[in-house]
């Protein structure tokens, strides 16, 4: 728990706006780090009054908008056949990218057209990969960056709105805090075996056929 504690102080502390822009990149490109744990502790620092509300939020769409933007043009430019034979590697395994899991994006950007660039940034598990088959269909970028932007900045106000009101009620949330981060911490835990799980029968299923 004192590592876990160390790790947390350290992390609100580098917590700013490049910083937000920077995890959020990442985040919304093709490397697995959920927003979840960066703009509501950063909505919580504009609660501090240490940044503002709407700065958390532009460098948190900012950010969006920039790793939607590289899986955009990554998937236009390496075409179909090459990206499903890169999600078979064990380097996007690592990243927790998978066949199925860009098959399940396709599916929904298939089914919902170009709205699912709006809709899709509200989905958890779609989020990170719905710019691809984007970029496969070669949608018209206007309106790609608009719903990108669109939903994108929906689901950070959120986000944002509930850190940002959690700081107003700290005297009640305070004296659970440690149950809080052991709670956060298991199910990342819990989140990060899962994948394990289903990536292993994954090579068990492949060593199979």
């Amino acid at each position: 728990m004192e590592i876990f504690q160390t790790v947390f102080d350290w992390y609100m502390a580098n917590l700013n706006y490049f910083t937000i822009y920077l995890l959020m990149t990442i985040e919304s490109s093709f490397i697995p780090f959920p927003s979840e744990i960066v703009v509501p502790f950063a909505a919580w620092k504009a609660g501090e009054g240490t940044l503002t509300l709407w700065g958390v939020i532009v460098a948190s769409s900012a950010g969006a908008m920039t790793g939607a933007i590289i899986n955009y043009y990554l998937a236009m430019w390496i075409g179909r056949p090459l990206l499903y034979r890169l999600a078979d590697t064990k380097w996007a395994h690592l990243l927790l990218i998978t066949r199925e899991s860009v098959e399940k994006a396709e599916k929904y950007f298939v089914k919902h057209g170009k709205a699912s660039t709006f809709i899709g940034r509200l989905v958890p598990a779609v989020r990170q990969l719905i710019s691809l088959p984007a970029g496969l269909a070669r949608m018209n970028i206007g309106h790609f960056l608009l719903y990108t932007f669109l939903g994108a900045t929906i689901w950070n106000i959120i986000l944002a709105v509930v850190g940002y009101f959690a700081y107003d009620k700290r005297e009640y949330i305070m004296p659970y805090i440690d149950w809080i981060m052991y709670a956060i911490g298991a199910i990342f835990v819990i989140w990060l075996s899962w994948k394990g799980y289903q990536m292993y029968r994954r090579r068990q299923k492949s060593a199979i056929q």
